[in-house]
């Protein structure tokens, strides 16, 4: 059985050796606008006490320093820069922009993993990973992100080996199951969101809060959707950022805003959050199933919701954030909603 201690002891000394990178002691000479930022997602079922479903996620997001123009960024090729140009909000006067790249893997299986049979009316068995391209555009009150995603779905992302290898290694029960998983398939997703900043103001002199909201779409073989929803945030020292994120296409990090102190430290800083989405689906491969093959599938749901409350902490160049989700059904013969929590370690350097 899975216990939140474990999980969380392991994040923690992850965490660790994340901040104690030598890279990490650079930064303190360095304004804001000169770091560089590393997220690290990680997403789980267990928070809900389930083993099913979307039952796990990780994923590693790197993120340039303050550009002016996307072509300041050396690791861009040249041959992108007049494809950025058309985008309409790379060339947004009085803009700022960052370069993302981000790599990460997802998998999903049935409520039943000791079931060796395909259990037609629930969740197929599929993993997903991929890596792409995110380009951000900011002002002090928007942040528009444009993310490209390729990878594989199907065996070729190894979430039979990630998922079976930590059931071994943590002495519990592997799923029996992947036999039946989708298919390999090349994926391709394409994603656009717009955040802003809606309201933000002071109590008291010493606590913030703020409302931010976003809207999206996403297109591409792995999901056609579109969504909308906001963000409430109250606390000490609240960072001038856009918020925190769960993974999902289209998800902007948390790309500082531009109004922020001029040296590489920031104040100690505590908050809570509470988040809401709505998301109109069109396709999900994982539960339509392969493009051009037959495979596994259920009808899937076309409205679904997410809400969330959390806590975050920031501290100099860190910042931790832990997000509990309550996610409405997400096909017709799902059994019950799904709990899922979400940690987030940021680090600039």
């Amino acid at each position: 059985m899975k216990t939140h201690k474990t999980v969380a002891v392991r994040f923690i000394f992850v965490s660790l050796f994340i901040m104690i990178l030598p890279f990490s002691t650079s930064a303190q000479s360095k304004v804001p606008s000169q770091l560089q930022t590393l997220q690290i997602f990680f997403e789980n079922d267990l928070f809900g006490n389930t083993d099913k479903y979307y039952t796990n996620a990780v994923q590693l997001t790197w993120l340039s320093n303050d550009l002016k123009q996307y072509k300041d960024d050396v690791r861009l090729p040249d041959w992108t820069i007049p494809v950025i140009r058309v985008i309409p909000f790379s060339q947004t006067p009085n803009s700022i922009h960052n370069v993302g790249i981000l790599l990460g893997q997802h998998i999903y299986t049935p409520s039943d993993i000791q079931a060796t049979t395909l259990q037609s009316n629930d969740r197929p068995y599929a993993g997903f990973f991929f890596g792409g391209l995110a380009l951000h555009s900011k002002t002090d009150s928007i942040l528009d992100t444009l993310e490209i995603v390729v990878g594989i779905v199907g065996p070729g992302a190894y979430a039979e080996f990630a998922q079976n290898t930590v059931h071994d290694i943590r002495d519990i029960p592997t799923a029996k199951g992947w036999d039946n998983q989708l298919h390999n398939e090349p994926a391709v997703r394409f994603s656009w969101q717009r955040k802003w900043r809606i309201y933000r103001d002071h109590v008291l002199n010493t606590f913030d809060y703020d409302l931010i909201g976003h809207a999206g779409i996403t297109l591409g073989n792995v999901r056609i959707s579109g969504n909308t929803g906001g963000e409430i945030r109250f606390g000490y020292h609240l960072p001038e950022d856009f918020g925190s994120d769960v993974i999902r296409a289209g998800a902007g990090v948390s790309t500082p805003a531009l109004n922020r102190p001029t040296t590489g430290r920031r104040p100690f800083g505590i908050h809570l959050f509470a988040g809401s989405q709505l998301e109109v689906v069109g396709h999900d491969i994982f539960l339509d199933g392969n493009t051009f093959k037959d495979s596994p599938s259920v009808e899937k749901g076309k409205l679904l919701g997410d809400l969330s409350a959390g806590l975050a902490l920031n501290f100099d160049r860190y910042k931790f954030t832990y997000r509990h989700v309550y996610r409405t059904k997400q096909f017709v013969s799902q059994k019950q909603d799904q709990i899922i929590g979400s940690l987030t370690l940021t680090v600039s350097f």
